[in-house]
């Protein structure tokens, strides 16, 4: 396995705030960053060494990012996969264009953990209004439809409450594939961090308890309740299990129902994720250090809480207009993402508090 020394140069594939975190724990370690993204506003690039704006497609620019770039990463799965496949020729790009390829289609990724022992909530494909009606006498109502691809933050989602909404329900996700979701009765919703290197060693962090309002990751603690503690052993192993199927390098998070059966993967996400923030300060090595040090073939750092309690909370839209109140709050660790319009349901920084 190759190491890579400091001052070796990370890319970033993306210009949100997961990328502004990488960089900033990249530059800790004595890295360079080099970002990557179309958008006008790029969080990232205000953290980052470098900075291109150009669309992910342009060969010239892809080849510019591999001859700069001694490893490629990217900070969201939403990106297309032929400018990751085509870098992967040219440079290390971890996490593998495999990952992203299960993680981009919900039906692979269903079956592709369903095939490695995962528990699954009752699912069907649906490429048509027939088949979505016919999926309904199978999978049953209350029921959630998700469209194939896209989609986050409760996006890209309609819930059924009977076969009767069918035709409107399809409507809604434009007609678009997509996977009919049976309901789940579960106690707690819980995610399992995983960093892996590129030779199989990993290290995972304890679950947090994550709660969601409207779609949206609202708040994640530790602790996790007795409920989603007694579950963590199985969801880890299958965590471990799908990354050593993808031979993995990175961050990993797998998200999880706690039930009475057990836990119930929900979904993945090949990156360092909103559910990990609370590492920053409530781990002794974050999500964002141990995913540079998984890419670059470095020790993994320690998981293990550094107090006795962690909150993570997220502020959404104007809830980042408190920063003033948070700063005065003792033990608040505030992270802003440097965005510029506060709008309904966007993320725009999170509160971390760790209690000794």
């Amino acid at each position: 396995m190759r190491t890579l020394p400091p001052g070796s140069t990370i890319g970033i594939l993306g210009g949100g705030q997961l990328g502004r975190m990488l960089a900033s724990a990249a530059a800790e370690l004595g890295y360079h960053t080099h970002i990557l993204a179309p958008d006008a506003e790029s969080v990232a690039a205000q953290t980052a060494s470098s900075f291109t704006r150009a669309d992910y497609h342009s060969r010239i620019v892809l080849d510019e990012m591999a001859a700069r770039c001694d490893v490629v990463t990217y900070e969201f799965e939403n990106i297309a996969l032929e400018p990751v496949t085509y870098l992967a020729g040219k440079v290390p790009v971890h996490p593998a264009p495999r990952a992203l390829e299960i993680a981009q289609d919900r039906a692979n990724e269903k079956a592709f953990v369903g095939g490695l022992g995962g528990r699954t909530a009752p699912w069907a494909k649906v490429t048509s209004l027939a088949e979505l009606e016919a999926a309904l006498a199978t999978v049953g109502a209350p029921a959630i439809l998700k469209t194939l691809r896209l989609g986050y933050d409760g996006k890209g989602q309609v819930r059924l409450r009977s076969a009767d909404e069918a035709a409107a329900a399809w409507e809604a996700i434009g007609g678009r594939p997509a996977i009919l979701e049976g309901f789940v009765t579960f106690t707690h919703e819980f995610s399992i961090l995983l960093a892996r290197r590129p030779d199989g060693a990993s290290a995972s962090y304890p679950p947090p308890w994550n709660e969601h309002e409207d779609g949206i990751l609202a708040r994640s603690s530790l602790p996790a309740p007795a409920e989603i503690a007694s579950q963590w052993t199985e969801a880890a192993a299958l965590a471990g299990r799908i990354a050593e199927a993808l031979e993995y390098a990175g961050v990993l998070a797998c998200e999880f129902f706690a039930t009475a059966d057990g836990p119930v993967f929900n979904e993945m996400a090949p990156r360092v994720h909103n559910s990990g923030h609370w590492t920053i300060e409530g781990a002794t090595c974050s999500q964002f250090e141990n995913h540079v040090r998984a890419i670059c073939g470095l020790p993994l750092g320690e998981t293990s809480l550094t107090g006795a309690a962690v909150e993570m909370r997220n502020l959404i839209g104007d809830e980042a207009d408190r920063w003033a109140d948070l700063l005065a709050e003792p033990g608040t660790h505030l992270h802003l993402y440097g965005k510029g319009e506060a709008r309904p349901g966007r993320k725009m920084g999170h509160v971390t508090r760790v209690s000794r």
